[in-house]
């Protein structure tokens, strides 16, 4: 339907919006601009025509889990650009391919935690853009299998740069994708590249299994 891609637009927008504020709050009071990201996207999840909850999960939701702020998985992170160029195909959640280009690689180390390197990709589709997914020691039992999003520009998922170029990534904003929700989303899943020995509790986790462990 035609009025689908209006709501999408929507959704994108308000998307957009949040992480321009979460931006802006970020470097003076990261906890707070933590609360308002929980804030909007679960306002987004239970209202918005676009949620990617499947209907017979609406009425009983109530806020998308999420481990409380830990800024010990908060990084700021040099992008190392002098790698030889790899572009390959990643499957998505259902079968489809999704072409990715490496662009560079983040060293996650501060002063409490050194998780280790994740890649950077830029997403080979009209528009682009960048793009680092991850799994961790989590993921399939306090997280999603297919791994989680820490930035995602296509999506308007960015937290920014400092002035000397490094990402800021906070993996306190680390989100599932929306197949997570709802089989019939199609989301590219993490590279075994980019998988973490550790596991990152922070960010969007899985309700049941989380607590479970």
């Amino acid at each position: 339907m035609a009025s689908d891609f209006l709501t999408l637009l929507d959704w994108r927008r308000q998307i957009s919006d949040l992480y321009a504020d979460i931006r802006r709050q970020h470097a003076a009071d990261a906890h707070a601009a933590h609360a308002d990201w929980q804030t909007v996207r679960n306002e987004l999840f239970a209202h918005h025509p676009q949620t990617p909850l499947l209907p017979e999960s609406r009425d009983q939701f109530k806020a998308l889990p999420v481990w409380p702020y830990d800024p010990a998985f908060a990084f700021a992170a040099a992008v190392q650009m002098d790698l030889p160029p790899e572009t390959f195909i990643v499957q998505t959640s259902v079968g489809h391919d999704m072409p990715l280009s490496r662009v560079g690689r983040v060293r996650l180390q501060n002063a409490v935690h050194d998780l280790g390197h994740l890649d950077v990709y830029w997403i080979d589709v009209y528009g682009g853009g960048l793009f680092v997914p991850f799994r961790d020691a989590g993921s399939g039992h306090s997280s999603y299998g297919g791994g989680r999003y820490l930035l995602d520009t296509v999506k308007g998922a960015d937290l920014g740069s400092l002035d000397g170029g490094q990402l800021v990534l906070d993996f306190n904003f680390a989100y599932h994708p929306s197949c997570f929700y709802n089989s019939e989303w199609s989301c590219p899943l993490a590279p075994p590249q980019n998988v973490l020995r550790a596991e990152v509790r922070a960010g969007e986790r899985s309700e049941v299994l989380s607590d479970a462990r």
